[in-house]
């Protein structure tokens, strides 16, 4: 139901400024009542501070709310010593109050809540014309998201510059302007409006303990009746602007955080499908004993990791790292983990395994404009042997049961940037069950503690070194764990292989 307003009348009530129900309420004994209608229970409040009209709505938050307002403008008219004649023909004006207050209540959704407040709000003032815009405050733009008496869906944009836009200025300003337009081109924003009266009232929001800015602008125009907008139609639609304003800050607010939950879903599904890339280390079905861990320093990240039974107890062990972390990298990573898996498993030498992918990827390297550093190694325990090829992978270890590690230098430049170079092959004796191989990348080595100083190599070496005749699971664990304590908060991907045959 609305709202009624009711009057004191001998000792009774009888209604005020609205149709006439055919019956009348007794006047109850204290204000603030919920009293039994022939429509139903009904609550009922004195109009403060005039004892003669009392407000009557459903139980409920919504009616002090009203209340307050009704009391607010008795307040404010009754020096004009009209307020009852004030009270009856203003009604449509408070209710228009009270319907937005129910609209901006049961919906977040801007434009539907808009396109509702722009009828209500141009019907009560008599406007043929009308739109509520809002300020894109990235583009600086006004944007028209609900609109009366026009079609909001031809109309364009208006930059908050524009200096023959009424509408931007009264943003720029953060002020009305009311007044009549001289002809047609002259009227609000030059977008075809037909001239006559007009009036445009700054939406604004102002935070808790924050500063008020202007986010948006009501246009009325051409007024049905002639004449010009006058300083109760102001304070109404200024009134109303205010309640929109929080509206709009409102829908930002959940359109935002509706945006960046998707955004995160997306990430979370990005990070579940670049981790069923990579390999677990039961692939290798015991040929070897392997722990890894891999850590984008985002929900995705550019390095990579695979490993392969090549058949005679053969292992093949590929690690790397595209050069940038994120999304860009991560598409570099997937396309080299497809590739990886066709070339590294053709049973060749890693030298023409690295040149296969390189020739594979040259055209996704050369349009994404990175470069990625791989290591690929064979492990032949039959023989002893380890035999590798490096494109540019400086992190790679053979740590022998006694001694201290053995770089495995790089045998050409990185993928991506040095075209067709030739990529050499070498190799290192092989010790079974003491031996460890080590692979990391730059993100290891490179995360800085507080004081700026860099994990590095030479302690993650020896974190590795006295760990050596440890599980590989136990050695990633604490290496990790020691790494993690001294820099916490590493800003690039990271990973970290250890195996033994």
């Amino acid at each position: 139901m609305r709202p009624r307003l009711w009057r004191v009348h001998s000792g009774e009530l009888r209604v005020a400024g609205t149709q006439d129900p055919g019956w009348v309420l007794e006047l109850p004994a204290a204000s603030g009542t919920v009293v039994s209608t022939p429509e139903g229970h009904r609550w009922l409040a004195r109009v403060e501070p005039n004892t003669e009209f009392w407000l009557e709505t459903l139980p409920g938050p919504g009616g002090e709310a009203l209340l307050l307002l009704l009391g607010i403008f008795v307040r404010a008219e009754r020096e004009a010593g009209q307020l009852s004649l004030e009270l009856a023909s203003r009604y449509e004006e408070l209710d228009l109050l009270y319907t937005i207050s129910e609209v901006l209540g049961h919906t977040v959704q801007l434009t539907e809540a808009a396109e509702t407040i722009v009828r209500a709000v141009s019907d009560v003032v008599g406007a043929a014309r009308a739109s509520i815009a809002v300020l894109d405050e990235e583009t600086r733009l006004l944007h028209i998201v609900a609109a009366q008496g026009f079609d909001p869906a031809r109309a364009i944009d208006i930059p908050i510059g524009d200096p023959d836009s009424i509408a931007a200025q009264v943003v720029r300003e953060a002020r009305s302007m009311v007044g009549v337009a001289e002809d047609g081109a002259n009227a609000p924003d030059s977008r075809g409006y037909r001239g006559g009266a007009y009036m445009s009232v700054p939406i604004s929001y102002q935070p808790p303990g924050g500063v008020s800015r202007c986010i948006g602008v009501i246009n009325l125009t051409d007024r049905v009746n002639g004449g010009r907008f006058n300083a109760t139609d102001l304070k109404l639609v200024s009134a109303a602007a205010n309640q929109i304003g929080a509206a709009i800050e409102l829908a930002r607010l959940v359109a935002k955080e509706r945006e960046q939950q998707r955004l995160h879903d997306e990430l979370e599904l990005a990070h579940d499908l670049q981790l069923s890339l990579l390999p677990d280390p039961s692939v290798l079905q015991g040929d070897a004993t392997v722990a890894v861990r891999c850590l984008p320093a985002e929900q995705v990240g550019g390095d990579f990791y695979t490993f392969h039974r090549l058949g005679l107890g053969l292992v093949g062990v590929m690690v790397g790292d595209v050069a940038s972390h994120g999304f860009a990298a991560a598409l570099v990573m997937a396309a080299v983990m497809s590739a990886a898996a066709i070339h590294a498993t053709g049973g060749t030498t890693p030298n023409l395994t690295l040149a296969d992918l390189r020739d594979s990827l040259a055209a996704k390297l050369a349009s994404s404009d990175t470069y990625l550093t791989v290591f690929y190694g064979i492990l032949d325990p039959l023989h002893g042997r380890l035999t590798w090829a490096s494109a540019g992978h400086p992190y790679a270890f053979r740590i022998p049961a006694n001694g201290p590690p053995q770089r495995l230098e790089a045998t050409a430049p990185p993928l991506g940037l040095a075209g067709s170079t030739a990529i050499e092959m070498r190799s290192v004796p092989w010790v079974n069950q003491a031996d460890l191989l080590c692979l990391f990348t730059d993100g290891l080595v490179d995360a800085t503690n507080d004081a700026g100083e860099r994990y590095g190599e030479a302690r993650l070496l020896s974190a590795l070194s006295c760990r050596r005749t440890q599980e590989p699971e136990c050695i990633v664990a604490e290496v990790l764990a020691e790494a993690d304590a001294f820099a916490p908060s590493p800003v690039d991907d990271r990973t970290l292989v250890v195996l033994r045959l």
